[in-house]
């Protein structure tokens, strides 16, 4: 059996399939698993139930084969669910009142990653959670219990989960869709999304033109990333030739959402959080909206003025869903496509729903996409930059990059957030991937080159006093 610690994440467990974890790893961690929820639910009476699913990855069959034994081992009774979006997997607990759920997907990361997201009730799983499942996964390998040789205690069964959750999709939105008739161009990335996310939109009236629709864990035409602008480049295109009036792009499991407006420019995250928050604000009197430290101090300040309470919170799927349900906000959403919606859904993160309130907004109005945002302050952002940095590094970096800007008015809630005279920039440890993540705002170009400078030159001393000391 491999597994190795770097795999174990903030908010869900990942790595490279069959050199960082392996089939073995996953049937001990179903036994792990199983035994924290067991441990969790204890007061539940009865043999306690767990919905799993994968995405569309090579690895996934595998995987899901061996953490469904070893989710049985341990006890509990399996429903198979399929290939699916992750928030089909997030519905089906919800909707059949399961007691957990696992997730087999690696998300957007390259294709030969998997991962696992998991959750306890109607919560995903993070930090101390999963801090507590590495304990236990360690217990099991030191005891010997790796072994497939167990009675199968737990059943097994499957379900169809795409039916009810297109369904429900459906119906939560068709009410509202105004009369605007929209053509929508759909680029799937050959993830799971292209299951469901286009079937919703025809049922919401769109027309729709699809692109790799095909789910293929070999994600032949692009990576499955539309934060990326390298991997939305044939969308942006389709998008201006079929004069449609937006563009989606799904990642690999369709939780993260990318978008791009009628004239292909795309839309990020942040700015997509204040259409969507504009929208609430015109049913909810001064609803509770989060944003992550990446999202631009335009979406704060913006929704302060029209009359939100606007919170910054840290970066992060499950961290994001534990806020927005302490703070029992209205809405929530991430740079990165994670928009979570309480309002009127289910709290979780899901791009396809998100496609379908996109498709409200607009169908209720003759303005285009890039209309309704015309009137926000125009800043000049990058997008996520991603720097390639080795695990066992990058949280030292960021470390010591707490330290290294005095000068400056900084937030290290997530990170360092440096407040500079006319921006921002941010430097943070990916959760996710080998990777350093950074973003700079600014009023001109020539200050976003100079903060961008100021930050990377700062990093790399850093860097390479790191490497320095380590030789």
């Amino acid at each position: 059996m491999i597994h190795k610690d770097k795999i174990f994440r903030e908010y869900d467990i990942r790595g490279v399939v069959d050199s960082d974890f392996d089939a073995g790893f996953a049937r001990v961690l179903g036994m792990a698993f199983a035994a924290k929820v067991n441990a969790d639910l204890a007061s539940e009476p009865g043999i306690l139930r767990i919905a799993v699913a994968r995405d569309c990855r090579v690895s996934g069959e595998s995987l899901t084969s061996a953490l469904i034994e070893g989710l049985r081992f341990g006890g509990l009774n399996v429903v198979e669910c399929g290939m699916g979006p992750t928030p089909q997997l997030y519905f089906t607990v919800y909707d059949q009142d399961f007691d957990a759920g696992i997730q087999v997907t690696g998300s957007h990361n390259p294709s030969d990653q998997n991962g696992f997201k998991m959750m306890i009730g109607k919560t995903t799983l993070s930090g101390d959670a999963i801090a507590d499942l590495k304990q236990r996964v360690e217990g099991l390998v030191a005891s010997g219990s790796d072994c497939a040789d167990q009675e199968l205690l737990g059943s097994l069964e499957t379900y169809d989960a795409k039916t009810p959750y297109v369904a429900d999709l459906i119906e939560r939105s068709s009410g509202v869709m105004g009369s605007r008739r929209l053509k929508v161009v759909v680029d799937s990335g050959n993830g799971v999304g292209g299951l469901a996310g286009p079937d919703v939109l025809k049922g919401l009236g769109c027309d729709v033109v699809s692109l790799y629709e095909e789910p293929d864990g070999t994600f032949p035409n692009h990576h499955p990333d539309p934060t990326v602008l390298s991997n939305i480049v044939e969308l942006r295109k389709r998008v201006v030739e079929e004069k449609a009036d937006f563009g989606i792009g799904y990642d690999g499991d369709a939780d993260r959402i990318g978008v791009v407006d009628e004239k292909g420019e795309p839309i990020y995250g942040d700015m997509l959080l204040l259409l969507f928050g504009r929208q609430i604000l015109k049913e909810v009197s001064t609803p509770t909206i989060i944003g992550d430290v990446k999202c631009s101090e335009i979406l704060f300040s913006q929704l302060e003025k029209e009359g939100a309470k606007a919170v910054m919170a840290k970066t992060g799927h499950s961290l994001i869903k534990a806020k927005l349900k302490e703070l029992k906000a209205e809405l929530a959403g991430e740079m990165s496509g994670h928009i979570f919606f309480n309002h009127r859904f289910l709290g979780f993160d899901d791009a396809i729903h998100a496609s379908a309130r996109l498709a409200e907004i607009v169908s209720n109005t003759d303005k285009t996409v890039s209309e309704l945002l015309a009137d926000v302050p125009r800043m000049v952002c990058t997008p996520e930059l991603r720097v390639d940095c080795p695990d066992e590094v990058k949280f030292k970096i960021v470390s010591e990059a707490q330290k290294a800007f005095p000068e400056y008015e900084v937030n290290t809630l997530d990170g360092i957030r440096m407040k500079f005279p006319e921006g921002w920039g941010l430097v943070r440890a990916s959760n996710t991937q080998a990777a350093l993540v950074m973003r700079f705002e600014a009023s001109s170009d020539e200050r976003l080159h100079e903060y961008q400078n100021i930050v990377e030159g700062r990093i790399a001393e850093i860097k390479e006093h790191l490497q320095a000391g380590q030789g």
